[in-house]
């Protein structure tokens, strides 16, 4: 058996019939396994083809508890959806690879990087993408933007446009980073979803313009070919050590093609649905690679102007 393993399924459910559809287009006899704090109450592990048990990351038994139950249900690949995993799994890559299990994460120092968006904003710079500029909390010129540097789900950000907004709180904050606010008014904002290949070189480059975001995630957006897709080709065609699926989040201001790099996520972003439907299909390219051991190629061979409208939706159960 060669099964998948979608870790921290939670409310991904649509990732998981994703999966699920790739899978049965190819013809291949795989499952696609979840994994839950709470296999009851996740939607997503009700629609896989098995939610298993695991503690929480942090807990010292969760690495030998997820290869425990890999080796015991034929999981092949491990995809992991959560911030918080992303460390731990790229660390233990090797030790899963000699027991036949891919984990599909980036090598560890990419990860470090992403994870602390001070280092990303190194990187971003290092590669000719701009970030915002950096402002002196002590000294500040409004508006500001401050935020955490190992933040994630737009937890703990602040829009400060008068100095009485900059309270104590957060002027004490020991993980707030104070920068330029990037006004929406003239910026769109973007979330770019990218496939790299096995060879570290990217194969797919695919913007979602966010009209309306819900909880850091997506509502409302639109793919667009833009010059985002040839600015990211030059800047990013080829990282060592990069894998899967990545995706960064811009602000690109289309009368000057002003780019503004904020942070990299390497993982499937939570709007990645859409790049789907516009026919960008990295489930189809992880099945390509690593179970027909194919060699992919770059394409831009994927719908611009394509829009995703959200709604809630329901998973029932009976007892």
């Amino acid at each position: 058996m060669r099964n998948i393993l979608i870790t921290s399924a939670g409310k991904r459910v649509t990732l998981i019939h994703l999966f699920q559809q790739t899978i049965k287009n190819s013809g291949l006899n795989t499952k696609i396994y979840t994994t839950d704090m709470n296999p009851q109450l996740a939607p997503a592990g009700i629609v896989s083809d098995g939610c298993f048990l695991v503690p929480r990351v942090t807990d010292r038994s969760y690495t030998d508890i997820l290869l425990d139950l890999c080796l015991k249900n034929g999981i092949y690949i491990i995809i992991p959806t959560i911030d918080t995993e992303l460390q731990l799994l790229a660390d233990m890559k090797d030790y899963f690879s000699k027991r036949g299990i891919e984990i599909l994460v980036s090598d560890s120092s990419f990860i470090q990087m992403c994870r602390d968006k001070r280092k990303t904003n190194d990187f971003l710079q290092s590669i000719g993408i701009r970030t915002p500029h950096p402002i002196n909390k002590l000294d500040p010129t409004f508006p500001l933007f401050a935020k955490p540097y190992d933040g994630s789900l737009s937890k703990d950000i602040f829009v400060i446009r008068h100095k009485e907004e900059l309270t104590a709180e957060i002027l004490n904050h020991p993980k707030l980073m104070f920068m330029e606010y990037i006004d929406k008014d003239e910026y769109k904002e973007f979330t770019v979803d990218m496939y790299y290949g096995k060879d570290n070189y990217v194969k797919s480059i695919v913007p979602r313009e966010r009209v309306e975001v819900r909880a850091g995630e997506i509502n409302k957006g639109y793919t667009r070919k833009n010059y985002l897709v040839e600015l990211l080709y030059d800047k990013m065609k080829y990282l060592p050590g990069v894998i899967g699926c990545i995706c960064i989040q811009l602000f690109y201001r289309e009368c000057d093609k002003d780019v503004v790099g904020i942070e990299i996520n390497p993982r499937f972003g939570g709007g990645y649905p859409l790049s789907y439907y516009a026919k960008a299909d990295f489930p189809k390219n992880i099945v390509k690679e690593y179970f027909e051991a194919q060699m992919l190629k770059y394409t831009v061979d994927w719908l611009s102007n394509t829009l995703m409208l959200r709604y809630d939706s329901e998973v029932i159960v009976y007892e």
